[in-house]
């Protein structure tokens, strides 16, 4: 059992140490500074166990911690008319129950399971034994920490903090052993990285039950939570032995992972024909216009359903939703003060809504898929002065579609402004509406710039820039950071322009600079 462990986490390792490797020859850079040998160099080595080691206490610990923040303690101002105790017991209870099927790693076929299963021909048995019950000790020890610093603040009892991770242990063994039951009556496989259509349909009441119901002030008893939390530890030990005895590990592994690779090609025929149907197949469309104008338009009007009807929709949508504000404030006039204050200190929080209309992401996957996938195979489309000029004109195109969102957005927010009483100041019309339009502005830049410089498709238009994921996952949570700012239109809106057009600069200094090297097809 120790050889398996071991031979299971340090082939875990091993893959992620090389995953980390790989990013690190994709920064643009760093990519001249660091050998072509890199993956030979000790001292990387080295480096990239350290930061796997630290990945695996990050999602040991961390991810614990947002989860108590957000999903269990979060709403806790909304449920006033209940005791803290029994809120948390009661939201705790149910999204447990949900992560018993929706994050059980039991049966999620990996790579590294293809690896040791068939390849090195390991004991299936042996190999997903041993690597789940890592997994549920790694799951308790994160657990434990949190369910005593939450619920003991929560007046929940010492015994019962101590004993949750257990239980919750004990619901995903119970789900394991449900699903190896479901093998040996029907003999399907039950992949848990494709969940059936029940198990979504049953996650709809669970999470009514969990947040619906202290709003209104109904709560689990403490007594009739804690028997309903204890009574999975002896269902745990019960489906432990279930597990234990089941006898066909090798065969329910080699189907999940069949299955594992058929919905990988599955995946990457859908986006081609997706991206194939995306594509006016009008022959008559032309332009009078030359050079990269002409192949700029070509390309636009053939893909004017995935770049336009979006933004289109998205406009209509926004313009109703800020005729409903007017309305409201104009028949509801109580609400004008607060609302009034709203808008003049929530700028901050407008940031992350154009993060998420922003369709920067649409533009660039398209440009790859059905354009630069096949030029960047011709060494003039990689000249400096041809990609900043083709840049430019596809900065201009990404303006226009993110545009009629963000005019929408800053006209409905002056209004919204003026109706709700006004300010003194006429600067704050101003600002308000030109900061919208430079977080459109922004975001456009952004996608645009580290596409051509992080470009992480490869030929077959897989995704393999770890680079560009963590500078979008960063930019993803700067901007949700920003929601919890509360600053003056003029001091925040300011810099939002201020930053926008520096930004603007240095984004063209550095494609023209970096994209000759950077822009080019992934093996």
């Amino acid at each position: 059992m120790f050889k398996t462990l071991r031979i299971s986490v340090s082939l875990k390792n091993t893959y992620r140490v090389n995953s980390i490797l790989y990013s690190l020859k994709q920064v643009p850079l760093l990519r001249r500074f660091l050998p072509s040998s890199l993956y030979q160099v000790k001292g990387f080595k080295i480096l990239a166990n350290i930061l796997s080691v630290l990945w695996e206490l990050l999602s040991l610990f961390l991810f614990k911690l947002l989860y108590f923040l957000f999903m269990v303690c979060g709403p806790e101002p909304l449920y006033q008319k209940s005791s803290p105790t029994l809120v948390f017991l009661h939201i705790l209870f149910f999204l447990t129950l949900i992560g018993s099927y929706l994050n059980n790693s039991f049966l999620s076929p990996r790579l590294d399971q293809y690896y040791a299963i068939v390849l090195l021909r390991m004991n299936a048995r042996s190999y997903t034994l041993v690597g789940y019950g890592y997994t549920l000790v790694k799951g308790i020890l994160g657990f434990l920490p949190f369910t005593l610093l939450f619920g003991l603040c929560r007046g929940v009892p010492l015994w019962l903090c101590l004993l949750i991770p257990f239980c919750v242990a004990g619901t995903k063994l119970a789900d394991a052993a449900y699903a190896l039951h479901g093998y040996e009556k029907n003999g399907n496989a039950r992949s848990e990285n494709k969940l059936q259509k029940f198990a979504w349909l049953l996650t709809l009441p669970l999470l009514a039950l969990a947040y619906l119901l202290p709003a209104a002030g109904l709560t689990l008893p403490f007594w009739g939570a804690a028997v309903l939390w204890l009574i999975w530890i002896p269902i745990g030990f019960f489906c432990l032995r279930r597990i234990l005895s089941f006898g066909f590990y090798r065969e329910i592994n080699q189907e999940l992972l069949a299955q594992l690779f058929q919905q990988m090609d599955a995946a990457k025929r859908a986006a081609k024909t997706a991206s194939e149907r995306a594509i006016s197949d009008d022959v008559s469309i032309t332009s009078r216009k030359k050079g990269f104008e002409y192949f700029n338009e070509l390309f636009l009007r053939r893909h004017r359903k995935i770049l336009w009807r979006s933004s289109l929709r998205l406009t209509a949508f926004l313009g109703i939703l800020c005729c409903g504000s007017l309305i409201f404030l104009l028949f509801w006039p109580a609400f004008r003060p607060d609302v009034n204050q709203m808008v003049m200190t929530w700028l901050p929080y407008f940031t992350f809504i154009m993060y998420l209309i922003n369709r920067g992401t649409n533009f660039t996957r398209a440009l790859f898929m059905n354009c630069d996938h096949a030029l960047l195979t011709y060494s003039f489309y990689k000249q400096p002065e041809f990609i900043l000029k083709l840049f430019k004109i596809r900065l201009r195109e990404i303006m226009k579609v993110n545009t009629p969102p963000a005019l929408v957005i800053s006209a409905g927010l002056c209004l919204i402004l003026y109706v709700s009483g006004g300010t003194a100041n006429l600067l704050n019309y101003l600002i308000l509406a030109v900061s919208i339009l430079s977080m459109s502005l922004f975001f456009s830049i952004h996608y645009l710039t580290i596409y051509y410089l992080l470009q992480p498709y490869t030929f077959g238009t897989e995704m393999k820039g770890g680079t560009y994921r963590v500078v979008t996952l960063l930019t993803y949570w700067g901007c949700y950071a920003l929601m919890n700012l509360r600053l003056p239109i003029i001091l925040f809106g300011a810099a939002c322009i201020v930053f926008c057009l520096i930004y603007s600069v240095l984004a063209c200094i550095l494609v023209y600079r970096f994209a000759p090297q950077t822009f080019r097809l992934r093996i």
